[in-house]
């Protein structure tokens, strides 16, 4: 088969599961899936079960992924179950295996909107962020290169962003499962791993490994392509916290914030221009 046909899908379905393609596969090694894969498999599974239970319309107002086991490159199973249903929420847990093992685990609260309240609340000053400029990106719907800013202006050329600089991204989302559409939260489910990457690229490149990603969300994005763009990070003894603005082509739409650890023996070095397949 020609790779052409699955070049922008993480998986493919079979009878057994899902068998991850060569982009699902990570930059620290070649027999490991990288968190954007798994991150949208989860997400996918529980969008699934809230559709399957008629709950439509509501919004994936908390997401919560546990990255606790190296998932490779082997078929893998995601299943999701509904864990508390009221009227004005679903509560849900998801999980992922591999050959009967659970290497990844995730929790969302699905809410339903309603009219916004009428008081004033504190919001933090300064401009919000937005996409790169139209010249610089395809015609929507087309996939491309992951857009970053950091110290260096907008561009996909990866060795210009190995810098102390601000990181933001822009991507567009890479279809979950081949042959389906992807949805605004797979994408942004997905995405959101990349938090580790706006948050913990620094001078040296990226230095630390997630274990976790967490994703609060006002509203779905406005379709498959956003952004994320550095809040913070601070860190103590080799475990750091960074926290990232999620962005769409209309505005903020949430936060992601990722715990990582210190992996410096197998730091990615993207100096040399080296093009992440989504994330490491």
């Amino acid at each position: 088969m020609n790779e052409n046909t699955f070049q922008f899908s993480w998986f493919r379905q079979s009878a057994a599961g899902f068998d991850p393609l060569p982009l699902a596969q990570s930059l620290w090694r070649a027999d490991q899936m990288h968190g954007v894969a798994v991150s949208g498999l989860l997400a996918r599974a529980l969008e699934h079960a809230v559709r399957d239970a008629g709950r439509t319309g509501l919004v994936p107002a908390r997401y919560h992924v546990d990255l606790f086991r190296p998932a490779r490159m082997d078929t893998t199973t995601a299943t999701a179950r509904i864990v508390r249903e009221g009227p004005r929420l679903v509560l849900l847990d998801a999980t992922v295996e591999q050959d009967g093992e659970v290497v990844a685990r995730a929790g969302a609260t699905f809410l339903a909107p309603s009219a916004a309240a009428p008081g004033e609340v504190w919001a933090a000053p300064g401009e919000r962020p937005t996409p790169p400029p139209a010249d610089l990106l395809p015609p929507a719907g087309e996939h491309h290169v992951p857009m970053f800013a950091s110290a260096a202006p907008w561009s996909d050329d990866f060795g210009d962003h190995q810098n102390a600089g601000r990181h933001q991204t822009w991507q567009t989302a890479v279809t979950i499962v081949e042959g389906e559409e992807c949805t605004p939260f797979q994408a942004v489910a997905s995405i959101a791993d990349a938090t580790s990457m706006v948050t913990n690229w620094g001078s040296a490149g990226v230095e630390h490994i997630n274990t976790d990603i967490d994703l609060a969300l006002c509203r779905l994005p406005d379709s498959t392509r956003l952004g994320l763009r550095a809040l913070d990070h601070v860190g103590a003894d080799g475990i750091v916290v960074g926290t990232a603005e999620v962005f769409d082509s209309t505005g903020v739409v949430g936060t992601a914030t990722v715990t990582a650890l210190a992996n410096t023996r197998r730091t990615v070095d993207l100096s040399a221009g080296v093009e992440p397949r989504g994330a490491v």
